[in-house]
């Protein structure tokens, strides 16, 4: 379904081998997060979406871990940006801002809501209902930053 999707929107990106149920436990594990069934869609199908250059526009499971991991334990981002616990990135602009989930209680992801994280202001603002309306609207330019 997702590979169809995003193919229909752009021939520009491609798909990586389904992530494993190992690879998706371990978001979970590490990060202390259900995945939105939505995303855990997404990875039964490819561990993430890159375009032609290799950039992602969904992140691997990988790259979820190690940049949740960073943002959330990096000392001196405790000094000038708000807490970034209650936020699940998977995704980033190319320009230092990054797409979320909110995690809303008990690591839980209860809202399909994307939000982008302004690294400049520490803002976090709604950019889109749901992770499809997320990647339509930004292979479309209908989502900027």
């Amino acid at each position: 379904m997702w590979e169809k999707f995003i193919s229909s929107i752009s021939k520009e990106h491609h798909f990586k081998e389904p992530a494993t149920s190992y690879e998706i436990a371990q978001i979970q594990k590490e990060l202390n997060v259900q995945l939105p069934e939505e995303l855990a869609e997404l990875f039964n199908e490819t561990n993430g979406v890159f375009d032609n250059w290799n950039c992602p526009l969904v992140w691997s499971t990988s790259q979820i871990i190690e940049d949740n991991l960073s943002f959330r334990n990096y000392e001196d981002y405790k000094d000038i940006y708000m807490p970034f616990d209650n936020l699940f990135f998977f995704s980033d602009a190319g320009n230092g801002d990054l797409f979320c989930y909110a995690i809303l209680k008990n690591g839980t992801i209860d809202k399909t809501d994307i939000y982008v994280w302004n690294h400049e202001d520490d803002s976090r603002t709604w950019v889109a209902a749901s992770l499809k309306h997320f990647i339509e609207g930004w292979l479309t330019d209908q989502i900027g930053v």
